[in-house]
């Protein structure tokens, strides 16, 4: 049996995780320093905390339940305590990244992050059309990267991320830097910026008087739809009006050198500045 110590395990993502562990084969091994974590982590998972060095002691795999602004700190601590060819796995690209994690041959660091389910969701089920984050009913991607360790290791890490963000329907390998490329790059440089920007696009046309039902109506089902094609979900070309629109939209929308978001600087820069 494979032994999972998950920290962090009170906390949102922790819950997140340990509801689907119990739910698997593994032994996990909860541990959380905050009275509050303990008590959610007793009231929705049903399990106890451990100490950090009960939890480790003999572990296959270490999960890092924690936020990215501490992962540093907590890994420089407990990353000297493993055993050698234990697997530490980190939920996000942005610590590995930036060099936060310690130096140490021996061991296994996996970097493994969800995709989240797709906007264009076929689920069936009230259930998994409103598992907009993923991990409940859903099925999702999920980006792993074997930063460090035996090759062999990679199949058990992605059996953990498989797990962990169940149900997953395939799984991605890339490098730290290209999960770097997707988030923060892709994911939350352009994406959520571009989206705040429609939000407040259609707030400036509320107050045209378009009630806000109307506009988010229009809003989002023209998102659905232009998304769709293009994307390549459907089969579509946009009439004459719409490419026009976007021609003279772009320009003004956009400045001509946005895509150094992408360049390697400008990736570090945004990871330190969140780590």
């Amino acid at each position: 049996m494979t032994t999972v110590a998950l920290f962090g395990a009170g906390g949102k993502m922790g819950i997140r995780l340990g509801r689907n562990l119990a739910r698997t084969d593994f032994e996990v091994r909860s541990v959380e320093v905050s009275d509050i974590g303990k008590d959610r982590l007793r009231s929705e998972i049903g399990a106890e905390a451990v100490a950090p060095e009960v939890a480790i002691k003999g572990a296959d795999v270490v999960i890092l339940a924690v936020p990215d602004t501490v992962i540093g700190k907590v890994a420089k601590d407990l990353v000297p305590q493993l055993d050698p060819g234990t697997m530490v796995v980190v939920l996000d690209a942005a610590a590995p990244f930036a060099g936060d994690l310690p130096e140490r041959a021996d061991i296994t660091y996996f970097v493994t992050h969800p995709c989240h389910p797709v906007i264009f969701n076929y689920g069936k089920t009230d259930a998994e059309l409103h598992d907009h984050f993923g991990g409940i009913a859903a099925p999702q991607g999920a980006v792993n990267a074997l930063m460090q360790g035996p090759e062999e290791h990679y199949a058990l890490g992605d059996s953990i991320a498989r797990a962990i963000y169940a149900p997953v329907n395939r799984t991605h390998r890339c490098t730290v830097e290209q999960m770097a490329y997707l988030e923060p790059g892709l994911s939350e440089t352009v994406c959520a910026s571009l989206l705040v920007v429609m939000r407040q696009a259609m707030d400036e046309v509320v107050k045209t008087g378009v009630s806000q039902e109307c506009a988010r109506d229009f809003l989002l089902g023209h998102m659905n739809i232009l998304g769709a094609v293009i994307f390549d979900e459907v089969q579509g070309v946009f009439s004459d009006a719409c490419n026009k629109a976007i021609e003279f939209g772009i320009p003004v929308l956009m400045k001509d050198d946005w895509k150094r978001v992408f360049e390697p600087e400008e990736i570090l820069a945004s990871v330190k500045r969140i780590t």
